[in-house]
């Protein structure tokens, strides 16, 4: 059976796409904060526990995930907080701006300690599960500590994912193992969405229809989708020596 890693599989579009991979007959490894939530999601779940804004615990549970599977065909980066995750500008264990920490740095990091397990899986796939809210990361004031918004934050750190994306494609070519990025659907009915605008715009249903997409099927890799269809990310993407500057950065954040 095939094996995938879920970030944030105990609310919302992660959730769903486990019990979805579940019934498929995959193997499915919960990951959430919460050890009582990640078991509830599936019975017999093989849950691991990290709180993401830590970089020690996302090292820490991509070693244990490493030692304990034999094989990971599908990485799932999902995990994330939104524009409304607190009052004003807060910061993780590392000293990082959170958002940018939870939703960007912690899954690269996770995501460079898996791949021995990914490549030694191959044909295998990494699907960044990103967003459509996207803004250009001003390099002198990355951790956002000059004009902190909650929406510029997660535009930032969403952005972030899909440099990540295509540096990551370039770096494994010829490797086997694929990286794709998406905007699942616009304003999902999740609790994150919720608690930023109050109401949904479309179902989580059809955020999983277009996630399970990526994990199922061959897309290439090195693209960006909207929904089911590729589409164009925000121009800094396409700027290499943006992506360079970004990815040299975060391998000294993560050291």
């Amino acid at each position: 059976m095939p094996a995938a890693l879920i970030t944030g599989a105990t609310d919302g579009l992660g959730r769903h796409v486990a019990r979805d991979l579940a019934s498929q007959g995959w193997t499915v490894l919960v990951h959430g904060r919460s050890p009582e939530r990640a078991a509830d999601v599936l019975p017999d779940a093989r849950v691991y526990v990290a709180d993401l804004s830590s970089l020690a615990e996302v090292r820490r549970m991509a070693d244990e995930v490493s030692s304990r599977e034999s094989s990971l065909d599908v990485l799932v980066n999902n995990a994330g907080i939104g524009s409304a995750a607190g009052e004003g500008r807060q910061e993780s264990a590392d000293g990082l701006e959170l958002t940018f920490a939870v939703n960007y740095l912690s899954h690269f990091l996770l995501t460079l300690r898996l791949l021995d397990l990914l490549r030694g899986s191959a044909p295998s796939r990494v699907v960044n599960v990103a967003s459509a809210g996207q803004q250009a990361i001003d390099f002198d004031d990355v951790q956002l500590e000059h004009g902190w918004s909650g929406v510029r934050a997660y535009c930032q750190s969403k952005l972030a994912q899909v440099m990540f994306t295509f540096s990551l494609a370039a770096r494994l070519e010829g490797s086997g193992v694929s990286v794709n990025a998406l905007h699942p659907a616009s304003y999902m009915h999740t609790k994150m969405v919720l608690q930023a605008r109050g109401s949904s715009l479309s179902t989580v249903e059809e955020g999983a229809e277009a996630t399970e997409r990526l994990i199922v099927s061959d897309a290439g890799t090195g693209k960006y989708f909207n929904g089911q269809r590729e589409a164009r990310a925000d121009p800094q993407a396409y700027d290499e020596r943006a992506r360079e500057r970004l990815w040299d950065l975060s391998e000294r954040l993560v050291a």
